[in-house]
């Protein structure tokens, strides 16, 4: 069975416990690999490496810089379906959408970050003829990285790609549920002549690795994105020894559909923005809210779409939903389904777990599920399920439905359907969350800034906003 190993000062080594994890198959339920269960003494070894290569790597010319990125990013195209392969195994999605989505996406961030390094630009401030002022932004150090299991490659290399083309060295840590395209990364860059030290990947637990690193004195930025609840123990140890601090959460995003939307444009993509990879995206609207007067057209409408999803094999290209991440996320996914029928809930659809035939039959899956007659104060509407579990609410106007769309503890994104420009200019600029997709979902400008507000994180990512935050500013006056 394939050991991974951790990627450290250029090397690819054995943890120092000499201990592994079991790593599953989602869509099968069994062990397929072994993970490091790595520990401090792990992550003190990778410091150092990242502390030894800083100096040069950070001294090194932005265009060379950016050559290293580039060539990482073309050897990830040169091997999209080996690591497309390798998501879906991994994570249980379809292998189709690791092509299309994760691994392409993965990609073009290490390319955009050794683009946007070369004209990333500070500012000056001529004090008439007295003085001008300057900054400088100079790369901090060794950067924490913690990326989640739902996006592997495509949020690791999120982080990993504009903290180096800033200029720091980098400690990383994949998901344990998810380790295999990290791995996988770490050869790719000794194949494209990363400098050892650069970038170093250790694998592990979240309690271990995750917590060396939010502890760790010589780690003085971090960046993560998962739960809110862990995010809220990294600002609570990391805080207080003065880190610098990302913290991408969770979102339980409403999807808000008003009568006069562009009908067929607006069913197919609810469709997509409320199941895609499982529901397992923290952009996925989970709170349908429509308009009284279309509610009873959209909902056997999109029961009717809903039904039609084929629930299966992530590597059969009919497949549209694959298995979720691990068997406990399959068990608190259906307990929210369990608890939403206690609060009231009509299940229209779903509300089960799937057993496809074949290969798949011990793999874990739930139905697409479509839930009507909650509350919007009721815990299914409250609370991150992270799956593929939609409720359906209508409204009748303005003032009511942002008060549902706002009424969370969450603020990552929203997305509104109207054919008003008024409305939606109106609506926008009053909905509680980072980002605001008016008539479209998950469409991406990497330029611009990323991150929610409330319990949905601190800071944001992309664009200058990700070059800002992995670089410290430095004024410099200098007198006439």
């Amino acid at each position: 069975m394939e050991k991974i190993r951790n990627y450290i000062d250029g090397n690819l080594i054995a943890p120092a416990s000499g201990d592994y994890i079991d790593n599953y198959n989602p869509a099968v339920g069994e062990v397929y690999s072994l993970i490091p269960d790595s520990d401090s003494r792990d992550i003190d070894q990778a410091v150092i490496a990242a502390q030894k290569a800083f100096p040069a790597w950070s001294r090194l010319a932005i265009n060379e810089r950016a050559a290293h990125l580039l060539a990482v990013s073309e050897k990830i195209l040169a091997n999209l379906d080996r690591l497309a392969l390798a998501e879906s195994i991994d994570n249980g999605k379809p292998l189709w959408l690791a092509k299309s989505v994760d691994i392409p996406r993965a990609a073009s961030n290490f390319q955009f970050f050794a683009t946007a390094i070369q004209h990333f630009a500070s500012e000056a401030h001529p004090m008439s003829d007295q003085a001008i002022n300057y900054t400088l932004r100079n790369p901090i150090g060794v950067a924490g990285c913690i990326s989640p299991w739902n996006l592997p490659l495509y949020l690791f290399t999120w982080k990993i790609a504009p903290a180096l083309a800033a200029g720091n060295c980098v400690v990383a840590k994949p998901s344990e549920i998810t380790p295999m395209t990290a791995a996988l990364l770490s050869e790719l860059c000794i194949e494209a002549g990363l400098p050892p030290g650069v970038l170093n990947i250790v694998h592990g637990y979240g309690q271990k690795v995750g917590a060396a690193i939010s502890t760790h004195p010589d780690i003085p930025l971090i960046s993560f994105t998962g739960g809110t609840r862990t995010g809220a123990e990294i600002a609570r140890v990391a805080a207080p020894m003065f880190k610098k601090l990302s913290l991408e959460l969770g979102g339980k995003n409403p999807n808000i559909i008003f009568a006069d939307c562009n009908y067929e444009e607006m069913l197919t993509t609810t469709l997509r923005s409320s199941f895609s990879n499982q529901g397992q995206i923290c952009l996925c609207g989970s709170r349908i809210y429509i308009e009284r007067s279309l509610y009873e057209r959209f909902k056997p409408d999109f029961l009717a779409a809903v039904q039609k999803l084929t629930v299966g094999d992530p590597l059969e290209d009919s497949s549209r939903l694959g298995a979720v991440v691990s068997e406990a996320h399959q068990e608190k996914i259906l307990s929210y389904i369990a608890l939403a029928r206690e609060e009231g809930g009509t299940i229209l659809s779903g509300g089960e777990a799937v057993t496809p035939a074949g290969r798949c039959k011990n793999g874990w899956f739930v139905a697409p599920t479509v839930i009507e007659g909650l509350s919007p104060s009721c815990r299914t509407n409250q609370e991150e399920i992270f799956g593929p579990v939609v409720t359906l609410t209508p409204f009748d106007d303005e003032a009511e439905v942002l008060s549902y769309a706002n009424g969370t503890p969450y603020g990552l994104a929203s997305i509104l359907w109207t054919e008003n420009l008024p409305r939606a200019h109106r609506i926008a600029g009053q909905l509680k969350s980072g980002i605001v997709w008016v008539n479209c979902w998950m469409l991406r400008d990497l330029r611009t800034p990323f991150g929610g507000v409330k319990n949905s994180g601190v800071g944001r990512e992309g664009g200058w906003e990700a070059l800002r935050f992995f670089t410290e500013p430095k004024n410099v006056c200098i007198k006439f």
